[in-house]
């Protein structure tokens, strides 16, 4: 399932670290988890809405307000709505209610200065949004769970909302809610963990099911209070982040397949291997990112590919931001930022922009010759490629001085029979003989 659409979907986190009711202890972890779930959340590449659909309720003491900017997430999410509260959880009344503790909560009398969650749950129910998520990560005295499960309902079976997914850590202690040198609370804490380090092995996209999974087993194994949960209407499917380790198993598959394309190439096969290449591409922009290294070769070979296929010009529309975007990655002497370059000026030539490929090979000449020297076979493959294109622009006196110098160089380099000093002696008679054309 794709994640939620980020400009449909509204997020409220609510927590409470500070009381004034000495019945209520302080939990210093909760300004730490609420912070951290709002940037995880909110994150430019992993998360799931803007920063502006991500409302913040830290130590507020206004229920009032509380309760409007629940309203109003909730009436503007079409797509996702997720509350996630973090704190103490109260029970008050003869029914023994859920109340969700606010700084000025009362723990012998929560009811008129805390969060009802009867309340909470109405105003969930009452939204449009098509997934709705509810997630209590606070800790219910023993008092409180006895006293419900003896009135024949789990806690769980009272926070159900139609249509949605409640997931509650249900704790039966305090203690348990953070525990002792961890920075988070120990329920959401796991949760961070999952979200910012993914699941080795497990899907592209992690679902609330899949998280729930994840959290239930570790936080069993590490004999913690396990979370509880409870969803209708396939909620639980809905995906709430990538598998950030996902990358780390798609990657060598898509490099392979990056790697077949590229010989298929050598092989001549120009337009199989730009096919091949760019469903490559969307799987590697999509999972590693537009800037990985791997993403930038997949493009800068598919631009090669399909110039190789006959069309330099849509070549050189792909690889025209390429030579920057490699060189913020890795400087502008690497040898890929190089080599980029020198695709965009081949391209360029054979687009009918002989000028423009001159003055850039022109540069690069000068640049690998300082980089690698000038006898390289990549310094020799550039003056090549700029005699080639000197000479179908008339300037067939440089043309041949360089052809020269690039024959000599590559006999001793390479040697008279390879292929690159062949071709190099071919292009120079062919000049010689009066053809622009080599």
């Amino acid at each position: 399932m794709p994640l939620p659409d980020p400009q449909r979907s509204r997020i409220v986190l609510v927590g409470a670290s500070d009381y004034t009711d000495p019945d209520l202890p302080a939990l210093p972890a909760v300004r730490r988890t609420v912070t951290d779930l709002a940037a995880q959340f909110t994150d430019p590449v992993h998360g799931i809405v803007p920063e502006e659909h991500c409302k913040v309720l830290l130590n507020d003491t206004d229920l009032s307000r509380v309760g409007r900017t629940l309203r109003d997430a909730a009436s503007a999410a079409e797509d996702l709505l997720l509350v996630y509260f973090t704190g103490h959880g109260l029970v008050g009344g003869r029914r023994h209610d859920l109340y969700l503790a606010l700084p000025y909560s009362e723990y012998e009398a929560p009811e008129f200065n805390s969060v009802e969650y009867d309340k909470l749950r109405a105003t969930v129910l009452d939204s449009r949004a098509a997934t709705k998520i509810i997630v209590l990560d606070c800790c219910f005295s023993g008092r409180a769970v006895n006293d419900t499960m003896a009135g024949g309902r789990d806690t769980v079976d009272r926070l159900e909302v139609a249509g949605t997914y409640v997931l509650a850590s249900a704790p039966r202690d305090q203690v348990a809610l953070a525990p002792p040198g961890e920075e988070y609370t120990a329920f959401s804490g796991r949760l961070l963990r999952l979200l910012r380090e993914g699941v080795p092995g497990g899907p592209e996209e992690l679902t609330v099911v899949e998280l729930y999974r994840r959290l239930a087993a570790a936080m069993r194994a590490e004999h913690l209070p396990v979370p509880r949960n409870r969803g209708t209407e396939n909620a639980d499917q809905t995906a709430l982040a990538l598998n950030r380790a996902f990358a780390a198993t798609a990657a060598p598959d898509l490099r392979n397949r990056q790697a077949a394309a590229d010989q298929q190439a050598l092989q001549g096969d120009w337009a199989g291997a730009a096919e091949a290449l760019r469903a490559v591409l969307a799987e590697q922009t999509r999972i590693l990112g537009q800037d990985h290294p791997d993403t930038l070769r997949s493009l800068r070979n598919l631009a090669h590919c399909l110039g190789g296929a006959g069309d330099p010009a849509q070549a050189v529309r792909l690889l025209r931001p390429l030579p920057e975007a490699y060189a913020r990655l890795h400087g502008g002497d690497h040898p890929d930022t190089l080599h980029t370059r020198q695709f965009l000026a081949v391209n360029l030539g054979e687009s009918g922009r002989r000028a423009e490929a001159v003055a850039l090979l022109r540069i690069l000449l000068a640049d690998r010759s300082r980089v690698m020297g000038g006898e390289h076979v990549d310094t020799l493959r550039t003056r090549h490629m700029l005699a080639r294109n000197l000479a179908l622009t008339g300037a067939e006196a440089e043309a041949a001085a360089l052809l020269r110098q690039v024959i000599a160089e590559r006999e001793r380099v390479l040697g008279a029979k390879h292929p690159h000093t062949v071709r190099a002696r071919k292009d120079l008679a062919a000049l010689e003989g009066g053809g622009r054309g080599v």
